[in-house]
């Protein structure tokens, strides 16, 4: 141990270099630590916000697909009710240019709608489907203000009179209260009122005679599309 005070006690001088050597390594690892530390901060907020990003545009896809899915179910209190149809004959009138821009602006809607929001991964397929959702919103906004203001004045005298006629004949054709062959009878004589005036969708017809085949005895169903 005398040895070792007597060597630091012939050479205290190195104190100052040694030190100066620790101290600036010490300092060298501390920088380090810390740009260690800020890149491992960097790299979390980036995942946070790349996450944060991933989210909005999840949820702003299934917004968009709720409002896709609202007009669709407008389109479909229209589509699925022949006595709506009749009230609002332009809506699926394809000789009006709203009605075909309508039409066209569901489809190319359909189209791009994805499976899950999951599937829309790019900005650019959220720009188009958000793009097509509004034009179709507004297609059917325009196409359904114009049906509701002229109603059946695009037809003649006559015509809306076979147009009312059908209504009554629909209103048969529905009523438990009657007969299988009253509903038969009614429902033939309403799609021949109609022959010629309205194109109803195959989807509309297909309600329509299962509503009515259903209230029949089974059994007894009889053809609805013959007439």
């Amino acid at each position: 141990m005398d040895q070792f005070f007597n060597y630091v006690g012939h050479f205290w001088w190195l104190i100052f270099p040694l030190s100066g050597l620790v101290g600036g390594w010490a300092r060298s690892w501390s920088r380090a630590s810390e740009r260690r530390h800020r890149r491992r901060v960097e790299l979390y907020q980036l995942r946070n916000r790349a996450a944060e990003v991933e989210h909005a545009s999840r949820s702003q896809v299934r917004q968009l697909m709720e409002s896709h899915d609202a007009v669709n179910r407008r389109w479909l209190a229209y589509e699925l009710d022949v006595g709506k149809l009749i009230d609002f004959p332009v809506m699926t009138d394809v000789r009006e240019p709203l009605t075909v821009a309508f039409l066209r602006a569901k489809r190319q809607a359909d189209g791009l709608r994805p499976r899950a929001a999951e599937d829309i991964s790019t900005a650019a397929a959220l720009a188009e489907y958000r793009e097509a959702v509004h034009s179709f919103e507004l297609a059917f906004d325009v196409a359904e203000r114009e049906a509701r203001r002229i109603r059946d004045s695009n037809f003649t005298g006559p015509e809306r009179e076979r147009l009312a006629t059908a209504r009554k004949l629909l209103r048969i054709a529905s009523d438990a209260a009657a007969t299988p062959a009253e509903r038969q009878t009614a429902y033939k004589r309403a799609r021949r009122e109609l022959d010629g005036l309205i194109v109803l969708p195959d989807a509309t017809l297909a309600a329509l005679e299962e509503k009515i085949a259903g209230m029949l005895d089974a059994g007894r169903a009889p053809d609805l599309h013959q007439g």
